[in-house]
């Protein structure tokens, strides 16, 4: 694993040693963050189900003024620390070891710019996600949401529509937006 593009470009991230933890592959992150490009510049992301940290590192140097780490997994919350200071991030973030319920509810009142929601597979919570998130009203009028899953998988993306949808293998990533904003 490593950073593909901006201030942190070519840093390695620490190899995964945990079964639990799927990071996305450079391949599909280069992928993600080359379609999201022109919305990085100052973007407040959240990195909901954080894993290793990799893609929220990715919009961090990428030019993303803030990233908020999520994970209810201690070791996932610890290898994130790890890899940012790996790579010498010395702020712009945040890291919070907690479930996507409580992380959403302390959220509340905030609002992203973009949202990675990277749960684990088979999980069923991407639903409840973005329900809470619109309740919350955690997303901006312009943002984006961005979701990785199993290609195998649909869900019901309601109250977002479907912008955009790329497969890559066996994964599938889905853009989101509030339905009535207008590009």
């Amino acid at each position: 694993m490593r950073v593909t593009a901006g201030k942190f470009k070519g840093r390695t991230l620490i190899d995964n040693k945990y079964q639990h933890i799927r990071p996305t592959a450079d391949m599909v992150k280069q992928a993600i963050f080359n379609k999201l490009a022109f919305s990085l510049a100052n973007a407040k992301v959240l990195d909901l189900f954080c894993g290793t940290g990799a893609l929220g590192i990715e919009a961090l140097s990428r030019g993303a003024k803030e990233v908020i780490f999520a994970d209810c997994d201690r070791r996932s919350v610890q290898f994130t620390k790890d890899n940012l200071k790996k790579i010498g991030a010395n702020g712009g973030y945040k890291v919070i070891k907690s479930s996507y319920e409580k992380t959403l509810t302390l959220l509340e009142g905030e609002q992203f710019d973009i949202i990675i929601l990277d749960p684990p597979y088979k999980s069923g919570v991407y639903e409840d996600c973005l329900k809470k998130i619109a309740e919350y009203n955690l997303l901006s009028p312009s943002g984006i949401i961005v979701c990785e899953h199993d290609a195998k998988d649909s869900f019901d993306y309601s109250p977002f529509i479907v912008t955009d949808e790329k497969k890559y293998g066996i994964k599938k990533v889905t853009y989101l937006q509030i339905s009535n904003y207008e590009n």
